[in-house]
């Protein structure tokens, strides 16, 4: 009865309190300076706050406005933390009692300054080891004492900014909950869950970090015994880097940390495990995810600031990387001291690797091996020294989908410092590439890329396939033969550039096998020189289309499609025969050879009208049909489907031709357009030509054509030109003139000849025999069918039948027939 009659008395005590708290309001800022001194006196820090208000609900306490604590003046002059809302709550016991004190404190998203003084100490210290000297109750304590209870401080959306010296850095930690306790009259206890940002950055995935943990209280910092959990809940990679670096470095996957540490901070033991999910590089894509791990243990010195005995675990595969070491100063400036071993780690893991490192290696390449090796990186007043030597074990690189293997054998690899920088060398190595041709491997890497050195004789087409594994996109063309090379091969990285391939190349007994052509170019030698934006083929010495070639090719790099490439050439030719060339390219493919890559034949057209070339075409002989022209040259430009040739100059007839031409391969058939200009044209090698002696002489004639058609037949059918031309001191033997005994002489003869549809027509021509004038008009129809009038004053005959076979009728026995005719 009486125990229920004291609490009974405790809660109407308390219920008047209340009761008149919350009636008479009595004013609290004359406590200002009272919990101003307190704080200050706890903290050992000035303290500053504008107003006080007392609060009565949900509990009594009061609000704190603009709460401000300075730091020491000598380590920095921004206050140490500053709040605008703070709440303070009063335990109501300490009112039974008489007393005033504050059950919890919070800080409504405040902010706090962590400096790091020019000593090398944090502002921090001096608070925690002033907490380690006072002795107030244990947060959580509900029996009545004399001394102060230390209260629960908690922060909700707080910041946490990061300075050194008088330089605020770039780190803070937002949105931050935190929270300290006296868990006991020895041990203190806190709670921390933030997110890690950059001020000058825009950082959206970086993740939550959690850092849980009690220390005891202890003489000296170094000496306080400690617990912490950290914990780091999957910051986006790319993000993680931007953060750590300023730069998204391009990697990506999710990384999760955690870590303990317990001992004291002259001698903290740390425990650490990280992995890294679905780990690649920011452009690579893969069906399979990979996943990174190690855990590590080491052992951190305040007092030498260093972390030493560390030992990191990764395990790959069957085998494992082992780090070992010292990390002296691991808050800057940082000195090593560390041995990395490789023990028998899988090539396939490495390749595994480098897919997700480099982009487009195939997806099926794989690799046989071992690696094993050791690596020491040290500190020394030049930098960084690095240093190490292994070799990866019976390597054989395969890729079935270009069926290829590469049987590497043992290949040794070493690490030195260039410039504080790890300079990775690989090799000599000896590559089988062919049956009886091997090339000389050689490498080097650095943190920004590598480079590859190949050197020897090499199958063409195996080492077309060997480049691929290698990540080059150049053209594959379907071609065999053999080849002296001296290849680089470098590339970076980052970023998503091929890598560049320069050199040269001696070619030997290639065979290629055109799309479009019905037989294979076949280069018995050439020189090719990869020049880092040109690629020039010199010293060609080929055959194609019946007709042997010589001269250079060049086309910029890179050059993924036909359209673009913008391919230069000077080539000549001993004989072009046209028919041979207009076979070559239409003829029907003979069955694919095995070294076909190209799972479909394009029609010729379609790949002309895909090219972009320019350059200097000439033959020793062209022939076409009967005719023939010698010393021919011409500037070809070849663009969309559209051929131009101009400057096109030769010997043809016994004179000179000079002309240009354009055709139009993007309407079908094709259209022709010429003009020209022939000189000194003997005219007995046309009639020879012909197989006719119809016609001798020489002459001269400018000529404009327009056509279509596939051949010459169909041409000639639809074409449209005009023909103007001058004979002189010729001879037509098949035609004598009535009343004449000897075939007609030409001194001279001029005039235009016309083509439409096929019918050659003579307008305006004029014959001078030297005795006489003739007005000459008439036609010549397919099948050579004649249908010539000569007039003069006193007599015209008329010229029938054929070109081979005229008749010539007197032009009276004409003039009957007609006037006969009804």
């Amino acid at each position: 009865m009486r125990l229920f009659q004291s609490r009974r008395r405790v809660v109407v005590v308390i219920t008047l309190v209340l009761v008149s708290l919350f009636a008479f309001r009595p004013g609290a800022n004359g406590l200002r300076k009272r919990i101003i001194n307190s704080v200050g006196l706890a903290l050992g820090r000035r303290v500053d706050v504008d107003w006080v208000k007392l609060r009565v609900l949900p509990q009594p306490g009061f609000d704190l406005e603009n709460f401000v604590v300075h730091d020491d003046p000598a380590v920095s002059a921004e206050p140490l933390l500053r709040a605008q809302e703070v709440t303070a709550v009063l335990r109501l016991r300490s009112l039974l009692r008489g007393r005033l004190e504050i059950g919890r404190l919070s800080l409504r998203e405040p902010s706090f300054n962590l400096v790091r003084g020019p000593d090398g100490h944090w502002n921090i210290e001096s608070l925690l080891e002033r907490a380690a000297h006072a002795h107030p109750a244990p947060t959580r304590n509900t029996l009545p004492e004399r001394r102060p209870l230390f209260p629960y401080i908690e922060a909700v959306n707080g910041r946490i900014n990061f300075k050194i010296g008088a330089e605020k850095k770039a780190y803070a930690l937002t949105d931050a909950d935190f929270g300290l306790w006296l868990e006991s009259d020895d041990q203190w206890g806190m709670r921390l869950a933030a997110q890690p940002v950059r001020t000058d950055y825009n950082l959206s995935d970086t993740g939550v970090l959690r850092i849980s943990g009690s220390w005891q209280r202890s003489l000296a910092l170094r000496d306080t015994p400690m617990k912490f959990d950290l914990e780091w809940q999957r910051p986006q990679l790319g993000q993680l880097t931007k953060l750590l670096y300023g730069a998204d470095k391009g990697w990506r996957g999710g990384l999760s940390l955690s870590a303990e540490f317990s001992g004291t901070p002259a001698d903290l033991l740390v425990k650490a495990k990280a992995s890294i999910d679905d780990f690649r590089r920011y452009d690579i894509v893969s069906q399979q995810s990979m996943r990174l791990a190690s855990s590590c243990e080491a052992r951190y010195s305040s007092v030498e600031r260093a972390l030493s005995n560390i030992v990191c675990r990764s395990p790959i595969g069957g085998g494992s990387v082992l780090v070992e070491g010292r990390i002296g100063a691991p808050t800057g400036p940082r000195t090593y001291d560390l041995t990395i071993s490789a023990r028998n780690v899988p090539m396939q893991a490495v390749m595994a690797l480098s897919r997700r490192v480099k982009k487009d290696l195939p997806e099926d390449f794989t690799a046989n091996g071992a690696v094993r090796g050791t690596l020491s990186l040290r500190s020394s007043d030049h930098g960084l020294e690095w240093n190490g030597r292994g070799d990866a074990d019976e390597l054989v690189l395969r890729s079935t989908t270009i069926k290829t293997e590469l049987p590497l054998g043992s290949v040794p690899f070493t690490v030195e410092s260039h410039d504080a920088e790890p300079h990775f060398e690989l090799g000599p190595s000896r590559v089988p590439l062919g049956r009886s041709s091997y090339a000389t491997l050689q490498a080097s890497a650095t943190l920004a890329g590598y480079r590859l050195g190949l050197q020897g004789d090499a199958q063409l087409q195996r080492l077309l396939q060997a480049a691929q594994i290698f990540a080059w996109r150049g053209a594959q063309p379907a071609a065999d033969g053999t080849a002296k090379i001296n290849l680089q091969i470098a590339g970076g990285w980052s970023g998503s550039a091929a890598p560049l391939v320069t050199g040269v190349a001696q070619l030997h007994s290639v065979r290629a096998d055109l799309h479009a052509a019905g037989a294979p170019l076949t280069v018995a030698t050439a020189n090719v020189v990869l020049e880092p934006a040109e690629v020039r083929i010199r010293n060609i010495a080929a055959s194609a289309a019946g007709a042997n070639w010589a001269g250079s090719l060049s086309f910029p790099r890179p050059c993924s499609k036909l359209s673009t490439c913008g391919v230069r050439f000077d080539l000549h030719a001993d004989t072009i025969t046209v028919e041979e060339v207009q076979q070559w390219l239409t003829a029907t493919p003979r069955k694919r050879p095995w070294y076909r890559l190209s799972p479909a034949v394009r029609p010729a057209a379609a790949v002309l009208r895909a090219l972009n070339v320019e350059g200097q075409l000439s033959a020793n002989r062209i022939e076409m049909r009967a005719l023939a022209a010698n010393r021919v040259s011409a500037r070809v430009t070849l663009h969309e489907g559209e051929i131009q040739i101009s400057d096109l100059s030769g010997d043809f007839l016994g004179g000179k031709h000079r002309g240009s031409w354009e055709i139009d391969l993007r309407s079908t058939p094709p259209t022709f357009t010429g003009t020209g200009a022939l000189e000194r044209v003997a005219l007995e090698q046309l009639a020879h030509a012909m197989d006719d002696g119809w016609i001798s002489g020489t002459a001269k004639a400018t000529y404009q054509i327009t056509g279509a058609g596939s051949n010459v037949p169909d041409f000639l059918a639809a074409a449209a030109g005009d023909l103007r031309f001058e004979m002189r001191d010729g001879l037509l033997p098949h035609i004598v003139a009535p009343a004449a005994t000897a075939p007609l002489r030409v001194r001279r003869f001029r005039g235009r000849l016309t083509l439409r549809s096929g019918v050659f027509e003579l307008q305006s021509g004029t014959l001078d025999n030297g005795v006489e004038a003739y007005d000459v008009r008439g036609t010549a129809s397919p099948g050579q069918k004649l249908d010539i009038r000569f007039a003069r004053n006193g007599s015209s005959f008329q010229v029938n039948g054929t070109l081979s076979e005229p008749h010539v009728v007197p032009a009276s026995a004409i003039d009957t027939r007609a006037a006969l005719k009804p």
